[in-house]
């Protein structure tokens, strides 16, 4: 069994930071791909931002130049870093990630979200 963690959510003025973590724990082997993910009220999950084991990113046009993804593969964390927040960011965000599990398989995991919210 995986389990992710997220945390670091809540209200926040326009402009302004905050910072999620994604903790992982249980049978792993590898942790592969670190993503996170949102949906906001009404509208399908989206893609914001991807990491790979190796440290290669990918980002949503959205979020380019203002949130910045990373991980420390040392305690199976992920981050994203989020700054210049704008109301339209509001939603749940969600980690999602590919894990070897100690047992060799390879299975998809998602975390239970953690509300952000921007005032305006």
């Amino acid at each position: 069994q995986v389990r992710l963690v997220e945390s670091g959510g809540g209200l926040v003025q326009a402009g302004g930071s905050l910072r999620l973590s994604c903790a992982a724990s249980g049978s792993i082997g590898t942790l592969n791909d670190m993503t996170w993910y949102r949906q906001a009220p009404g509208k399908q999950r989206e893609l914001v931002a991807s990491m790979t084991s190796g440290g290669s990113t990918n980002y949503a046009d959205f979020v380019k130049g203002r949130f910045t993804i990373s991980r420390d593969n040392a305690k199976n964390t992920v981050y994203l870093q989020m700054n210049s927040l704008k109301p339209e960011d509001t939603a749940v965000y969600y980690c999602n990630c590919n894990v070897r599990t100690t047992a060799w398989v390879t299975i998809n995991v998602w975390g239970q979200g953690t509300q952000v919210t921007v005032s305006s």
